[in-house]
């Protein structure tokens, strides 16, 4: 972990997300940053639980918003020093990436997963970068 200082860029490891975004306030073992983009999409499903789909809560988890606040703990914190992508673009690449990840086996996870994420991008994220 490298440190990280109020106002700079960090990429944050967040309930299994992954988000580029500006250090906003040290909260003790906790940095508070504002989301800028989206790295990689959190993951589908019960993480106690992992690739299971019968006897399980089958969680559906959206990424946060733009400029959405988190509290994330200080080791899950990194510097950042590359361009921050544009939010929209970055939650399109997290869901192609995530996407590509799930179509490389053919199981009952990974088509709930799928399923799920093709909801949120349909309901939800298609309206996002349109219009603004």
């Amino acid at each position: 972990m490298g440190k990280v200082n109020i106002g700079e860029l960090a990429k944050a490891h967040y309930r299994s997300g992954t988000y580029i975004g500006k250090v906003k306030e040290d909260r003790g073992d906790m940095y508070l940053i504002e989301v800028l983009a989206v790295h990689k999409h959190p993951l589908q499903g019960d993480l106690h639980n992992m690739y299971e789909t019968e006897n399980v809560f089958f969680h559906e988890r959206k990424a946060l918003a733009f400029r959405e606040k988190m509290n994330v703990k200080k080791p899950a914190v990194h510097p950042f020093d590359g361009k921050v992508p544009d939010y929209a673009a970055s939650l399109e690449q997290a869901i192609t990436d995530y996407r590509k990840k799930l179509n490389e086996e053919d199981s009952a996870y990974n088509r709930l997963a799928l399923q799920t994420l093709d909801r949120l991008a349909k309901e939800v994220y298609a309206k996002i970068g349109k219009g603004s």
